[in-house]
């Protein structure tokens, strides 16, 4: 069972949840087989993929840190193992140690420590991002309770960064003044983002990964939304190959600002003209991250074959049929148990679709387990 990729251990470090397991899935199809850390969120899934050569669990990030470091950060600078993430939690705190790691691990970085924590501030994000060209909403970064002056509504918030407060559960969509002060009173986060609210017309999403302090870059899916959820992610999508040059030009010009290297997702609204607004990346693996090896380009398994190898094979960047994918279990919830679709109509769409995250025939233990425990998962 092969662990490494030219003598480099391969490791995930990630909170528990399907995230991770197409991580792991996306290395083992590809032969390689992973350390797996995974650290205690809700019903263990990931952990039973067939994929895993061995498997460490603990309580907290900070734990599973520590323990990473106890078991291989002994290796020596030329093999250090290489590690991938795939929520913000597990980056940011990497991050804010880099200096102590960089020399023992290779993981997603952008070049000295808190750069990456710097820019999961949406605020400095959307300010990159237009500063590169990219069209972005109206927003104001505030205390939470207080109001801007002369605010136009309706308007949306959210935590001013994914570590800083209750990730969806702090967006609430105010038409007026009186919902804001509603929405102040369950709101997490100290600081708040306030954005102007669109009705899209849809969601757009972009899967990649740069190496060479953001030198190089390569996207492998583009996805949009099948129906779209208020405050909430849709879980069922259309995945097409990413055409815009212009656009990837200009992420790739922001990423190497950033000096980032690693795998992330960038999100943009598209507006009922068709115009495009830039949203947020994600510094790491995102749930669609699978989608890759659906389209021929396991995004987990290029990230490390590209970053020990200093470049980015151009053989690698493949074209393939669109298709669709579908996040079984939440999708099940938002049409089936609502009543919006009928389950043969579902379990029609499930069948056709290419793309799931936790059903696979060659790793099927996973799937059982979201049997077992259904509820949990929902």
């Amino acid at each position: 069972m092969i662990n490494n990729y030219n003598d480099h251990l391969v490791i995930v470090f990630a909170l528990e949840h399907y995230n991770p397991l197409g991580l792991i899935r996306s290395l083992g199809e590809n032969g390689i087989y992973p350390v797996y850390f995974s650290i205690k969120r809700r019903q263990e899934v990931a952990t039973y993929s067939k994929y895993i050569s061995k498997l460490y669990r603990a309580n907290s990030v900070e734990e599973g840190y520590r323990l990473l470091l106890k078991e291989y950060g002994h290796f020596d600078y030329e093999h250090r193992p290489i590690v991938l993430f795939s929520d913000d939690k597990s980056v940011g705190y990497f991050d804010l140690h880099y200096d102590e790691i960089k020399d023992k691990f290779i993981c997603y970085n952008a070049g000295k420590t808190g750069r990456i924590n710097e820019f999961m501030d949406k605020k400095k994000i959307l300010d990159i991002a237009k500063k590169y060209g990219f069209n972005v909403l109206d927003s104001y970064v505030v205390n939470k309770g207080e109001i801007p002056v002369n605010l136009v509504y309706p308007i949306i918030t959210k935590d001013i960064s994914p570590n800083s407060g209750s990730w969806k559960s702090d967006v609430f969509i105010c038409n007026n003044e009186e919902e804001l002060k509603k929405a102040y009173e369950v709101i997490t986060s100290p600081q708040v983002l306030i954005q102007r609210f669109v009705n899209k017309k849809n969601e757009y999403a972009l899967e990649g990964f740069c190496i060479n302090q953001g030198k190089e870059m390569m996207i492998v899916t583009s996805l949009t939304w099948k129906y779209l959820i208020e405050g909430y992610y849709s879980p069922y999508h259309d995945v097409i190959p990413f055409e815009n040059k212009d656009m990837g030009e200009k992420l790739q010009k922001m990423f190497e600002e950033i000096g980032f290297e690693g795998i992330f997702e960038v999100e943009f609204l598209i507006d009922q003209d068709g115009s495009y607004y830039f949203l947020e990346t994600n510094f790491r693996a995102s749930a669609w991250n699978h989608t890759g090896s659906i389209a021929g380009m396991p995004l987990s398994y290029l990230w490390v074959k590209s970053t020990l190898n200093g470049k980015i094979d151009k053989k690698d960047k493949k074209n393939f049929i669109p298709f669709t994918d579908m996040s079984e279990v939440i999708d099940f919830g938002k049409r089936v148990d609502s009543g919006k679709i009928s389950l043969a109509q579902w379990l029609l769409e499930f069948k056709q679709a290419k793309g799931t995250y936790f059903y696979d025939e060659y790793d099927p233990e996973p799937f059982k387990v979201l049997f077992e425990h259904w509820e949990e998962f929902k």
